[in-house]
């Protein structure tokens, strides 16, 4: 249980998840990379709420995205993609040019050119 996060305070549990059912190997496989002292049922639990957790934060961009459709529809001020990638690209040089920590990151992403190619096959 360790999404408790601000007090560290174990919540009385009063309700269950149904049990699922699953293929022996597939149990195998959880055991075999339960952390020491981890119980089948601790990971279970945290697996359920780290779906939780992506599926909200999914919902939300979803209901951001389609906001920002409906403020676009209605007129609502603009930035074009290509003039966003510019400044990326420009930031992204002068990060390199100064040697700045985190560039290595970058150095593994979409170079403009790629990133425009995906924009424009409408992924």
């Amino acid at each position: 249980m360790r999404y408790i996060l601000a007090m560290n305070i174990r919540p009385m549990k009063s309700a269950s998840l149904p049990s699922v059912r699953v293929e022996p190997q597939l149990r195998q496989a959880v055991e075999s990379v339960l952390e020491e002292g981890e119980s089948l049922s601790e990971f279970v639990e945290d697996s359920v709420r780290q779906a939780l957790a992506r599926r909200s934060h999914q919902a939300e961009f979803v209901r951001r995205g389609l906001a920002s459709l409906a403020a676009a529809k209605q007129g609502a001020e603009l930035v074009e993609a290509d003039a966003v990638l510019v400044k990326l690209q420009q930031r992204l040089a002068s990060a390199r040019a100064t040697g700045s920590k985190g560039v290595e990151n970058a150095k593994g992403g979409q170079s403009g050119k790629s990133a425009k190619s995906s924009k424009t096959s409408g992924r």
